[in-house]
């Protein structure tokens, strides 16, 4: 009770305070429920995250799909008005919202006024507790799932899915890892049953975070208590543990996307390190060091790329850092010849001092602009809730600062201790290639009409 009173005291003084991104009121409901409350600047308007802990990665491959269908389950409807009834019940609200089910989480989003605020809660609080799902409102959610997916899983696309053929380069190599599911996970043999399982062992309020920011109202926490704080928890439930590398992969391969094209994409893949301290902070300081060095050489010196990039991505419990390059298909070798020197000077000479240190004082600068607004603030805090305690996020600017030169080296000789593994993804043909396979096929045509022509007038 004490810490809802100081609560309420500090939204009704907060416009007065400046904003520190870092500190958040955070308190639990008895029912194990995560609130996190900020006041932001914008007064007139509220973001709002619903964070349920589950996720793609909580199920075997064949049964991936169940969360996702969940999450568009509860948007079918409450009542006899269905889903258009729920949608305008929001519309008159004056808010928007949607879910997104990732591999951790599954969360909802919604944007309001902040005079509403509460009413938008007791409409989210319906959808979670009182969705009805029957057979009907289950099919059309299939085929919504089989629409975002890529449409019907035919037997074609497990095919090809099967033999690696038309995903990008860190899918294609998640799956040769092992770190990925090769096929999709198909929705069409899911139940009824199967759903409402899920929706009753891990939508409780001790799986839940509430993110509220902007304009806040000052009895919201007492009205969180009284009608979240119904919510039913659970006896928490084991997560599964995530895939790892089982298998080797392929050192280079092509990739075939499309029939005919100029166009080329260069991928070269290397599995992250685990650092001991300052982790993520590192390796984004390297990647921002990466993505500078493959502007300079690959656009600035060599004018093989436009824009060069460089991307983290995580599969199972592994990451994955990419350097990539759109190219002509004709460059692919000449840019793959640059990148590996380029690589070869970095472990052997280490990062250039003057620009990593440009670099980090560039991405710490990032850091005071990044989250403007309330709805960046809302995302910055769901995507950072592990960083959380205390009643602060960890700044990751200040973590960003302790990175030392000699740090970065070790986590950038860590990174490229192995080869890696090179992806080119490229159209079945250019059309150079193609004009040849015209020319060869129209003499192939003539030569043949000639000897057939021939055999005629002998006989």
């Amino acid at each position: 009770m004490r810490c809802l009173i100081f609560v309420c005291l500090l939204l009704g003084c907060a416009p007065g305070f400046a904003l520190d991104r870092n500190q958040v009121e955070g308190y639990l409901l008895p029912n194990g429920l995560q609130v996190l409350l900020k006041p932001g600047y914008e007064r007139d308007h509220v973001s709002i995250r619903l964070v349920v802990g589950i996720g793609f990665d909580d199920f075997s491959c064949e049964q991936k799909e169940l969360p996702h269908l969940l999450e568009h389950l509860l948007f079918s409807g409450i009542d006899d008005d269905g889903e258009g009834g729920l949608e305008k019940r929001m519309q008159a609200l004056g808010g928007e919202w949607n879910a997104y089910t990732s591999s951790a989480d599954t969360t909802f989003v919604i944007e309001a006024p902040a005079r509403n605020q509460r009413k938008v809660l007791d409409l989210l609080l319906a959808i979670i507790q009182q969705t009805r799902i029957d057979d009907d409102a289950l099919a059309l959610s299939k085929r919504i799932v089989e629409r975002e997916d890529g449409g019907h899983y035919t037997h074609l696309q497990r095919w090809l899915d099967r033999q690696d053929l038309g995903q990008r380069s860190g899918d294609q190599l998640a799956v040769e890892l092992g770190l990925k599911c090769a096929e999709r996970s198909d929705v069409e043999d899911m139940t009824v049953e199967q759903v409402e399982e899920v929706r009753k062992r891990w939508y409780a309020s001790n799986n839940m975070t509430l993110i509220v920011v902007g304009g806040l109202d000052r009895v919201l926490p007492a009205y969180l208590e009284r009608s979240y704080g119904e919510l039913e928890p659970v006896e928490p439930v084991e997560r599964r543990t995530l895939a790892g590398v089982t298998r080797q992969a392929e050192a280079e391969r092509t990739l075939i996307h499309g029939l005919l094209g100029n166009s080329a994409r260069l991928s070269w893949l290397f599995l992250e390190p685990v650092l001991d301290s300052e982790h993520d902070e590192t390796l984004e300081l390297l990647q921002r060091y990466l993505d500078w060095a493959l502007y300079d050489e690959l656009r600035l010196r060599h004018g093989l790329s436009y824009g060069p990039w460089s991307q983290r991505e995580t599969f199972g419990d592994s990451g994955l850092l990419s350097l990539n390059a759109d190219l002509e298909r004709d460059q692919v070798a000449q840019a793959v010849a640059v990148v590996r020197a380029m690589l070869e000077r970095l472990r052997e000479d280490g990062l250039d001092p003057q620009t990593f240190e440009r670099v980090k004082a560039a991405a710490i600068a990032r850091e005071a602009w990044t989250t403007q607004g309330n709805s960046a603030l809302a995302d910055y805090y769901w995507g950072a809730l592990n960083g959380y305690a205390d009643g602060r996020f960890v700044d990751p600017a200040q973590r960003m600062r302790g990175v030392s030169l000699d740090e970065a080296n070790q986590a950038m000789r860590l990174l490229f201790k192995d080869a890696g593994w090179v992806r080119v993804e490229k159209p079945l043909l250019g059309y150079d290639e193609l004009f040849w396979v015209g020319v060869l096929g129209v003499l192939l045509v003539v030569i043949g009409g000639g000897i057939w022509y021939r055999r005629r007038s002998v006989s």
